[in-house]
């Protein structure tokens, strides 16, 4: 059980940035994120043992950690709030030369409107797609064929060239 828990451990290190990837994806302030990540480890921890070694940790840790993600932006009991603190939007008001200017600020947060109007799915596809995840392994992960991965990747491109290019953020909500 000790060699398990520290294998575990070492393991969920060196691969942490996943999860705050992850998080980042599914939750918008720095509050939720850090309530996601331990969420994802706990649950990472109770399925380990299901953990088959043969495969990459990566694409098991990335497919349970999507999974909480996902159940976390869908559930009742863990509201996304929209609200954001100054520290996760950048502000330092001590230090306002060191601040993105407004066309940049804006980018960003047309690009942060688009990606929180995405399905869980589909979040899920840009973030593994973001992270140069090979097509095989964005398949591993939300078990669907590698066919399937590179039409909706061709879809999320056009859609979300789109929705950058019109100026109107779509309201299709959770899908």
């Amino acid at each position: 059980m000790a060699a398990d828990q520290s294998e575990f451990v070492a393991l969920l290190d060196r691969h942490a940035p996943i999860l705050r990837k992850v998080a980042a994806t599914y939750a918008w302030n720095a509050a939720d994120r850090r309530d996601l990540m331990q969420e994802m480890a706990l649950q990472l921890w109770k399925a380990y043992p299901r953990y088959d070694p043969a495969r990459p940790f990566s694409t098991w840790m990335y497919r349970v950690a999507l999974n909480v993600g996902i159940s976390f932006l869908r559930g009742a009991g863990n509201p996304v709030r929209r609200s954001i603190s100054l520290e996760d939007a950048g502000v330092n008001p001590v230090d306002s030369a060191a601040r993105p200017d407004d066309e940049t600020n804006g980018r960003a947060e047309r690009l942060h409107q688009v990606i929180a109007q995405l399905g869980p799915l589909d979040r899920a596809l840009l973030l593994l797609y973001l992270d140069e995840q090979s097509h095989r392994e964005i398949a591993d992960v939300l078990g669907i064929s590698e066919t399937n991965v590179g039409t909706k990747i061709n879809r999320l491109k056009l859609r979300l060239r789109q929705d950058l290019t019109s100026g109107a953020v779509p309201r299709t909500g959770l899908r």
